[in-house]
């Protein structure tokens, strides 16, 4: 383009020229021959001007060309300068550099959810095809307005396979497959290479992102649940088993007065109480309080503690194993006289024998030796 306008500005000069040395010639009344040349110089220049210049056509780099022989597409031309005449040959210029498609669209899931999409398609025209995209789409802009249409049909016919939460929870696989189905339907019937599709947005209802939030947020409240309801039992175990050595060592380390071991055992026994309450409650049991009443030196009734009763109903049998464990101790603490148990040493080993609680068989009578642990 640059020197056809340098050209041009040259001939237009020397046809200038001519012209002024005509009118100065017939001034002076010079010689009609300094006329004539004077017009043969500036009829020269003039046709010059009009035909070369315009003849003159520049394909810049990244650019493609298709010449026109008086309308028909019929060459084309790369990068660099040439000369064609304008009368007969005109251009198409194309932008051969990846073109960007921007789109957005309205869609729905699977599961008929409504979702405003944004997309972008990146393409490149191929070369070799030039004449055909002339042929028959005549510009980018059309060509452009085709591979818009068909990508936005299948990029909603993809998603349509999905449930608004698999799009959520597989977002990167299913751009994937969106990309790849894009690619196979404008194949080479459109002449270009597409370059990358990629989804930038996906937007659902407002009514439903609130759905999600909400879901997300009870699940981790449900997790958090199950995690504090696991640590609650792995720690009311371990205290269990903590309780059950301490009063163990209590017991065979107890010496003196019996009542004073009583004391022990009931505090004992107390602590191992509550702390099965506290427990029972964390893990969910339903606690049924009722007051313990005494009567006093004057007649009087006065409460003096609280009686727990704990509801099994619909636990697991962990749960209620657990719970068992801590009331037979408790039961066993508040059973026991303060004597040491009897030991018996055989030779298999060595076990003790706890004293009865209420309700239970006679082990002389039964056969039965007490029980082991």
């Amino acid at each position: 383009m640059f020197l056809a306008i340098i050209v041009g500005i040259l001939f237009f000069a020397l046809t200038v020229g001519g012209i002024a040395a005509v009118i100065v010639a017939g001034k002076k009344r010079l010689p009609k021959l300094y006329r004539w040349i004077g017009l043969g110089v500036a009829g020269v220049f003039g046709l010059l001007f009009i035909f070369i210049p315009f003849s003159i056509h520049t394909v810049d780099t990244g650019e493609i060309a298709v010449v026109k022989h008086l309308g028909r597409a019929n060459n084309v031309r790369t990068p660099g300068t040439y000369f064609d005449f304008w009368m007969t040959e005109t251009y198409a210029t194309y932008d051969a550099k990846v073109q960007n498609l921007e789109m957005d669209a309205n869609t729905y899931s699977k599961d008929a959810q409504t979702m405003d999409i944004a997309m972008v398609v990146q393409y490149s025209i191929r070369q070799e095809k030039a004449l055909n995209i002339a042929e028959q789409y005549g510009t980018l802009e059309a060509l452009g307005n085709r591979i818009t249409s068909v990508a936005e049909a299948t990029t909603k016919s993809t998603l349509s396979a999905y449930s608004a939460m698999e799009i959520i929870e597989n977002r990167a696989q299913i751009m994937v497959e969106v990309e790849t189905e894009v690619k196979a339907v404008i194949d080479e019937t459109f002449y270009v290479n597409i370059e990358k599709v990629v989804l930038t947005n996906i937007d659902f209802s407002d009514a439903f992102e609130q759905t999600v939030e909400d879901k997300m947020i009870a699940e981790q409240e449900k997790l958090k649940a199950e995690y504090e309801k696991e640590t609650a039992l792995v720690k009311a175990e371990q205290e269990l088993e903590v309780a059950k050595l301490q009063a163990e060592a209590r017991i065979a380390q107890a010496e003196g007065d019996a009542q004073a071991k009583l004391v022990i055992a009931q505090a004992e026994a107390d602590a191992i109480k509550a702390k099965s309450v506290e427990i029972a409650r964390a893990l969910g049991f339903t606690i049924l309080e009722s007051p313990i009443y005494e009567t006093d030196a004057a007649g009087n009734s006065v409460q003096t503690g609280t009686n727990y009763e704990i509801d099994f109903t619909g636990k697991s049998d962990a749960q209620i194993a657990l719970i068992t464990e801590y009331l037979k101790y408790i039961a066993y603490l508040e059973a026991w006289n303060g004597e040491l148990p009897d030991t018996v040493v055989t030779g298999e080993g060595g076990s003790f024998i706890l004293p009865l609680l209420p309700g239970d068989a006679d082990p002389a009578q039964s056969g039965e030796t007490g029980a082991s642990v």
